[in-house]
Order: C-alpha cells, then structure tokens, then sequence
C-alpha cells in the first residue's frame, strides 16, 4: 500500500512479505530539474483482495458521495465477489467497445447525476473512458485495474479516438488505485504480455525525449526519467516470474506500470512514456495500414522493436550530414495517400512541424552525443528475447499487419504526433 500524508511516500505491497518503499525523492516533490512536480494521488494499494476495501479507503481519505463502478461485461466478470460496494455500477459492452465519443456518451447517459466518485474496473479502454467523464463532470476518479496490461492506471491523460484520430485528452489522475493482484494474476496471460510490451517501449521513448531536449531545448528532467527506467527495470526483471505465475511477479508489473502513469503527472503530459513506439502503435490502431486485433501493449512492443532496429541502425553513423534544407513542410499531397479521409486531422495536428525547430548544424554537432544515447537502448535482438520469453507477438504479421507496410510505417507514424523523435529527426539527415 502507497500512503501519502503530505511529507512521506511509503509502498507495501501485501502478497506474502513483500514490500516495497517509494520515499518522496521517488516522487519528486523536490526536483534538481528546478520545477514543482506534483502527484494528485492519495493513495495506491497493491494486494490480495483489496477492492472490497473501497468504500473503507474513500473515507479514511475524507472522500465522500455517491460511487458509481463502470465496467465492461468481461471485467465485471472478472471482477465477481471481489466487485467493490458502489451506489451504482454501469456495465459498458465489451464488444466493439473503444475510448470514443460513442462510450463517453454511453458512460454518461448511463451514470446517475448525483454520482460524485467514477470507479473504472478494469482495463486501459474503461480507464481512459472513465478519467475522461470524471474530468468532464469534475468528481474524483478511481482506478481499480483488473489487469496488468497498460501503463496508464495513475495517468492525468487519456488516450482516446476522436473522430477517427487517435489524440491524447486531458482527464482525471486517480485520487485513488486499488490493484487487486487476486484479480490481477488470474487475468489471461495476453494481458500481461500487452503490459510489459508497453513497458519496454520505455527505452525508445526516454530516448525521443532526451534527444529532443539536445536538438532544441525541450524541457526534460533526469529525475522523472530515473523514474520510468526503475518502472522498466522492475518489469524487464518479472518477466520469468510472470510465465510462473508467481504473485510477486504480478506484483512488480503493477508497480512499474504504475509508475509510468506517475512519471506522466510528475512531467504534465505523456513525453516520459510515449514516444516514436507509441506512435507507430498509435498508426496501427487508426486502421491506416490494416486491421489489426492486437491490444494496445502488443503494439507498443512491436513499435518498439522496429525502433530499436532503425535506431541503432543509426547510431552506427560516427558523422551525419543533415539537409539544407532541412525542413520541408507537410502538405496534404505527401500525406493523402496513406492517411485519405484523416489528412487535415494530421496536419492539423502538425500545424506547427516540430522539425522547424531543430538546427541542423546542432544535429550534426550533437550526433556523437546522441549516438551515445541510442547505445545505452537495448538491442533489436536483446528486446525480441525478452518479448519472445514470454510468447509476445514480435512482428507486424503477428499482430495482423502486412510486412510490406513496414515502410510505410517508418515513414508516416512520425507525423501521428506533433512530438519530436528520433524516427523524425532522422528525415532530416541525408
């Protein structure tokens, strides 16, 4: 259990002596980055048969009114006995069922209007719908994870698909996760595959972001970023644990997923966690290049092998030379035929191109130092072993996408975000 009582950070995980402590130099409540970071969560607990205990723990954290528990059928299921004490519960249909404005209006015109606590049971798609309506009606949300397959349990943002593009929207960051590793550990093992391919994407996307903040300046802080590789460390170091089955290897997901998601609030936004992988995953989930069933970790961890392969196909330049010029604005020509009916969504999106921002002078004077940072990614065939030990899907036609779009894919995933990248420095080197 995480408590935190305003000057102390304690975590301990109930699954037969374990424990685990975060101080407050975890969480950053005093930075050498030089900025406030800030974690709205009260209160994590990680343990056996914890979410009974809801009711219990909204009133030791003086949180009061109407709870309402929103599920879909698979983890209201999933959830049986163990289902906490609500006032109301609404149960969104699994099937077909996306973070969209289609469940965000099923969600609310589903939930009572006195309704003052929004607990979502389950996984990442009932998460992001459930932090986002919490937000909209301004009233405390909760996490209650019924597997350990994303990172986004203590995120203050949702990924959502609206109209058709796939953004990131401010929502609600948990006051609350009750992780029932009870229910957790006896989720489909698919589920925590998904969840530590999430995790590994953590290399790519740490660094995107220290690269980003050489080229051009952005802010980027060590300390959070300390944070993610402790979350990546945890998760790369369960994963024999996990085909075992053993609970403290469930638990340690948990705990890294988590963090990612506290990683996210300490720094305001999704950089520490979402980088050129996520973007491909997130080009995959548009449909752009075909239809895939995969879940959202699969994807990541596969986007994360295609980067780790390209990447360090980089790093082994000892010099580049970069275009001039060496920015060339996007247009609705380049983009139409892979992105059709969602071109003005992405240039919209890339109204401001990040690539305008970087110096190519700096690029080719950084290039030793940014190759140095690539060399410390794990290898493409260093992060398959860990994916294949686990009987992850590691390639584009595992999760139901033709090879020949790999292509297509390192070219326009780039542009799914306004977010500088390695992927899309790379455009500009010749």
């Amino acid at each position: 259990m995480i408590l935190y009582n305003g000057s102390e950070l304690v975590v301990i995980a109930d699954t037969g002596g374990i424990e685990m402590i975060i101080t407050p130099e975890d969480f950053l409540l005093s930075c050498e980055c030089g900025r406030e970071h800030k974690v709205s969560i009260k209160r994590i607990v990680i343990e056996r048969n914890c979410l009974p205990a809801l009711p219990a723990h909204l009133a030791e954290l003086g949180i009061l009114g109407k709870i309402c528990g929103v599920y879909d059928s698979n983890t209201y299921a999933a959830a049986g006995k163990l289902r906490p004490q609500t006032d109301y519960d609404v149960v969104l249909p699994s099937i077909n069922l996306h973070a969209d404005e289609r469940a965000v209006k099923q969600l609310t015109d589903s939930m009572p209007p006195d309704v003052k606590v929004l607990v979502a049971v389950g996984g990442g798609t009932i998460h992001d719908i459930t932090r986002y309506c919490a937000a909209q009606k301004g009233i405390c949300f909760v996490s209650a994870p019924t597997a350990a397959s994303v990172d986004g349990f203590a995120s203050s943002v949702a990924a959502m698909t609206w109209k058709g593009f796939k953004v990131t929207m401010p929502a609600a960051a948990p006051v609350l996760i009750l992780a029932d590793i009870s229910i957790i550990s006896q989720a489909p093992a698919y589920l925590s595959v998904s969840g530590v391919g999430d995790i590994l994407g953590k290399y790519i996307c740490l660094a995107d972001w220290k690269i980003a903040g050489i080229l051009t300046g952005e802010y980027y802080c060590d300390g959070i970023a300390r944070l993610m590789e402790k979350a990546v460390n945890e998760v790369r170091d369960c994963c024999e644990g996990l085909k075992r089955g053993d609970s403290e290897a469930f638990v340690k997901l948990t705990y890294g997923l988590i963090l990612s998601g506290i990683a996210m609030q300490l720094s305001g936004n999704s950089r520490p966690a979402s980088g050129a992988e996520h973007h491909i995953s997130h080009f995959i989930e548009m449909g752009i290049v075909g239809s895939s069933d995969a879940l959202h970790g699969e994807k990541v961890g596969v986007g994360t092998l295609i980067c780790a392969k390209r990447y360090h196909e980089l790093g082994a330049k000892q010099v580049v030379k970069a275009k001039r010029p060496s920015h060339f604005p996007l247009t609705g020509e380049y983009l139409q035929p892979v992105y059709g009916s969602m071109t003005e969504g992405v240039l919209d999106e890339n109204r401001h191109d990040v690539l305008a921002d970087v110096d190519p002078v700096i690029l080719e004077e950084k290039w030793s130092e940014i190759a140095g940072i690539i060399s410390k990614i794990p290898t493409y065939e260093q992060l398959l072993e860990i994916l294949q030990s686990i009987s992850a899907r590691t390639t584009l036609a595992d999760i139901g996408i033709s090879e020949t779009k790999y292509e297509t894919i390192l070219e326009y995933s780039p542009y799914m975000r306004s977010r500088l990248t390695l992927l899309r420095a790379s455009k500009m080197l010749e």
